[in-house]
């Protein structure tokens, strides 16, 4: 962890998992130091941690090639570093340099006509800011509260969702489904400063960014409040403004009144606030409980300079009808309602054995379901000319990613109702492609029976590219994150193998984490909740290796690079070696489920 060390190695040969193990040891130490509450321990190591060269090397690699955003530039046009200029990047990391001002660029939200700010920082900046969260996150995972799953290491929306109905299953309540106004926009920064409790130097690096402004054009706008969405940091800086929460409910219910033979202890298990970045819900059984929880929280919010958002904001009940609100509520794409029981169902059993009477039904959200649809027919409106192969190859990532989101959920009737409606558009689509035939012959030329399956659209051949369907995805019930469990408390089987059942992770990537015990077979690291992990070929198709799991190996995206590098198969396409390799796709910036993500179009 020498500085002096750097000159020895080229970008490619140094030893990434020597340097992966100290710094997770680092990170493993501030995590206990912050649980046993020993300020003095933590700001100790992550001094030590943020001087290291191992620590450094990390943030620089994180930015520059793990990171979907490594090709879009900030203010000084530099992106794509080559190797040589990561190794001088490392150089140049020093906590109070000089910060530029963020690149302002305008994103669509989903399913509206408004458009949400997104602030990109200089590379140099990003390699700061990763370097100043491999210290900060640890410390402040060992403090956040149970119930914050947004933008959260090994936390995710099905982990919120599947707390929301732990809460709710045997006892149907009134809830306060709320959304912070413009929360990344308006966070106070010295009320932010001031919560985040640390030493001096990082203290002044973190303002310089909080005020560093943004070039919007050739315009420079100052940011008196607010953090940069788009930052490496500002996730982390959110959830830090909004810890506390949580827990200023549980103290309102300690004054609760409470019932015969129960303490404070159950009045704090009675309510709820369960939040996935600026969106939360508050949930208990008396309406005037949560009334005034909306009264508390508002007060609360305006210490951090926030406000509810009185159109996202409102009160319901789980099961039944509240004033002009339907029973039932959306969070984060997902629709949650109780239904009273039928004559023979009369609904789970609870604690006590008595019969509830009701059951807790989860489904895909009708917002959800039309945006996806919607998407779905653009990609075929935009494939009307295009080769049958080419519109399955663009709708089959789609489709799977968005059954796979909520496969953990009852969702049966939601896809079986968009594959109707998809069948419907590609039999419009193929009817366009031949007005002289008659139905039976498009039909033929089109559809075919594969496995049992009379009506799977794809093309001929021996090997045909068939269309998936929404409702071949399997539903499975997901298990929530344990209450505390962090990814820095060292248990990392329970983490690699959390990975390996996420809902949204892809078959093949979960059968070889299987296989591989959750390890990278490159560098034997288990891998972690924040790494690219890419399928590798072991014998490069250029030498003849085939598409089986006996040929594939999960590989973070650092080693994969170095492992093609070393066996040549770099820049080859189909097994042909004179092939060049693709140009970069352009890069753009979408919100999903309230998750910033970027594709490459």
């Amino acid at each position: 962890m020498n500085t002096a060390i750097s000159p020895m190695y080229e970008w490619n040969t140094i030893p990434w998992h020597k340097l992966e193990r100290k710094v997770y040891k680092l990170q493993k130490r501030i995590y206990q130091a912050s649980s046993r509450g020993d300020a003095k321990a933590v700001r100790r190591l992550q001094k030590l941690l943020m001087s290291s060269w191992s620590a450094r090397a990390l943030a620089v690699r994180r930015v520059t090639q793990d990171n979907q955003g490594k090709k879009t530039a900030g203010v000084d046009g530099i992106k794509s570093l080559t190797p040589k200029q990561r190794l001088s990047l490392m150089d140049k990391l020093a906590m109070g340099s000089k910060v530029s001002p963020t690149r302002r660029v305008w994103i669509p939200k989903p399913g509206t006509d408004e458009k949400r700010p997104l602030g990109i920082p200089t590379m140099e900046d990003r390699a700061l800011q990763a370097l100043t969260k491999l210290a900060l996150e640890p410390e402040w995972e060992a403090r956040f509260e149970p119930n914050q799953y947004g933008f959260r290491p090994g936390r995710s929306c099905q982990d919120a969702i599947e707390a929301i109905y732990k809460a709710i299953h045997c006892k149907s309540k009134f809830v306060l489904d709320a959304d912070i106004s413009k929360c990344f926009d308006r966070i106070d920064h010295e009320a932010l400063l001031k919560k985040l409790n640390t030493f001096p130097t990082i203290r002044r690096q973190i303002r310089a960014w909080l005020k560093a402004g943004v070039m919007d054009g050739k315009q420079l706008f100052p940011t008196s409040e607010g953090t940069p969405q788009g930052g490496v940091i500002s996730p982390l800086l959110a959830n830090i403004a909004l810890h506390g929460m949580e827990e200023r409910i549980k103290q309102f219910a300690d004054t609760l009144p409470t019932r015969g033979g129960f303490g404070k202890r159950d009045n704090r298990k009675s309510l709820s606030l369960i939040r996935y970045a600026d969106d939360f819900v508050i949930l208990h059984e008396d309406l005037t409980v949560v009334q005034r929880c909306r009264e508390i929280i508002s007060e609360w919010l305006e210490g951090m300079g926030l406000e509810l958002k009185p159109s996202k904001t409102k009160i319901a009940h789980t099961l039944n009808q509240y004033g002009q609100e339907k029973p039932g509520f959306d969070f984060l794409g997902f629709n949650i309602r109780q239904f009273l029981a039928g004559k023979y169902q009369s609904g789970k059993t609870s604690r006590s054995n008595k019969l509830l009477g009701f059951k807790t039904i989860i489904t895909p959200s009708q917002e959800k379901i039309k945006i996806h649809y919607d998407e779905v027919s653009k990609i075929i409106q935009a494939h009307k000319s295009a080769p049958q192969a080419a519109l399955i190859r663009h709708l089959n990532p789609v489709i799977k990613g968005w059954a796979n989101f909520y496969s953990s959920v009852v969702s049966t009737d939601a896809y079986r109702k968009l594959d109707n409606l998809i069948f419907l558009k590609l039999e419009a689509w193929a009817k366009r492609r031949h007005p002289s035939k008659s139905a039976k012959w498009v039909f033929k030329r089109y559809w075919r029976t594969i496995k049992g399956d009379n009506w799977a659209f794809a093309t001929k051949g021996e090997n045909p590219l068939q269309l998936i369907d929404h409702n071949s995805t399997p539903i499975v019930r997901y298990v929530k994150v344990k209450g505390e469990a962090s990814p820095f408390d060292g248990n990392l089987v329970y983490w690699s193998t959390r990975m390996g059942n996420h809902p949204e992770m892809p078959k093949r990537v979960t059968t070889l984490l299987k296989r591989q015990k959750g390890k990278c077979p490159y560098c034997k690291l288990h891998f972690r909740q924040d790494d690219v992990m890419e399928i590798d070929h072991r014998i490069p198709k250029s030498r003849g290796g085939k598409d089986s799991y006996e040929n594939w190996q999960l590989l973070h995206r650092h080693c994969h690079d170095i492992k093609t590098t070393l066996d040549g198969s770099a820049g080859t396409k189909s097994g042909c070696k004179s092939a060049k390799p693709k140009p970069p796709s352009k890069p753009e910036w979408f919100w999903e489920e309230d998750m910033l993500v970027m594709r490459y179009v």
